[in-house]
């Protein structure tokens, strides 16, 4: 049986272009900004990130070309390696639903120095699929991948193609199948799958791909999640999975002491600020992402998307003051943690 990727908060990046002032700019379809990539990889590693997701649907992997992709994930392997950051995890999206494309995906994705990949439901035919038909595709996909893989259910970008925790726990026992992101709101659903006594959980699992779910998933047994606002804020993030495990989780009993009552409050305060920041992801997808990282963190180009995104927001500062009073106090628990350095142009200062 392989491996999971390790219990903790992922972040799925977001794939970045050159900017606008670069000599090989094409407004069309810019380059991809492999530096700055490397760069903003480093500083959530630092931070405290357990690994990252590229080429998933934040890192608009449907509008990369396959040199593309092998450029971003050889990349940032190389620039973990040369950071000390050997073997870092990473975990590399498909975003093919031809399965021989998609075992070409991964098997380039292993070459270029990806862990594991995450396989986006096949949603083209929702109407017409039967779960025989899902199951057999994953099935097909695990059976020739090099590497494991983890079933990715995100309706809102699959076609709203279902993938019932039913289905979920079969695909559990495939060998290379080692888990799933649940980027959806049915919180049932992640209990059905993530508490399912017919799983086997030290092989399978299961992350949420929401941040305004991580406290209540991490209670039913979830592995943590891959969440788009730890790319902006993740030591804020990475402390809500941290207190809730040392009040808890595994390491409960070995606090510094604070009572859980004071625990649980300081874990709810913190999901509170993360659930309103959320809700600029939610609206925004990976533009607001890119956004963000450019306004707080500096990194990239606001308006650095491929068509048909249109990057940066549509009333510009107008729609970012509307985030400022949420986005600035968990900010400041940001920097409490000891972040700030790279934030250089936002409302966290």
């Amino acid at each position: 049986m392989a491996s999971p990727p390790p219990s903790g908060i992922f972040v799925p990046v977001p794939t970045f272009f050159a900017r606008k002032t670069a000599a090989d700019y094409n407004s069309t379809t810019p380059p991809v900004d492999i530096p700055t990539q490397v760069a903003h990889s480093l500083y959530l590693a630092r931070a405290g990130i357990r690994g990252l997701v590229l080429l998933g649907s934040t890192g608009e992997a449907v509008h990369l070309t396959n040199a593309d992709r092998n450029a971003v994930i050889s990349g940032v392997r190389a620039g973990f390696d040369g950071a000390g950051f050997k073997d870092y995890p990473l975990i590399a999206g498909t975003a093919a639903q031809n399965i021989t494309e998609v075992i070409a995906q991964l098997e380039d994705a292993k070459t270029a120095g990806a862990q594991w990949g995450l396989c986006l439901a096949p949603g083209y035919f929702a109407s017409a699929v039967s779960q025989d038909g899902v199951e057999a595709w994953f099935k097909a996909v695990a059976d020739a991948s090099p590497i494991p893989i983890l079933i990715y259910h995100y309706p809102g970008v699959s076609n709203s193609v279902p993938v019932p925790p039913t289905t979920i726990a079969k695909l559990s026992s495939h060998p290379n199948i080692v888990g799933c992101k649940l980027s959806h709101g049915a919180l049932d659903d992640h209990i059905l799958v993530a508490s399912s006594p017919l799983i086997d959980h030290s092989h399978f699992h299961v992350f949420t791909g929401l941040g305004q779910q991580l406290l209540p998933v991490l209670t039913i047994g979830g592995a943590g999640a891959i969440d788009g606002l730890a790319a902006i804020y993740p030591r804020a993030v990475v402390k809500l999975y941290e207190t809730y495990h040392e009040t808890l989780g595994e390491k409960a009993g070995k606090s510094n002491g604070t009572g859980i009552k004071e625990k649980l409050a300081e874990m709810r305060n913190l999901q509170y600020l993360i659930s309103a920041c959320e809700k600029l992801i939610v609206r925004w997808g990976t533009v607001g992402i890119k956004e963000a990282c450019a306004r707080v963190l500096g990194f990239g180009d606001a308006d650095g998307a491929r068509l048909p995104l249109r990057g940066g927001f549509p009333d510009g500062n107008a729609e970012w003051k509307k985030w400022e009073g949420v986005m600035g106090e968990l900010g400041k628990i940001e920097k409490s943690l000891g972040g700030g350095q790279e934030m250089l142009n936002g409302i966290a200062n």
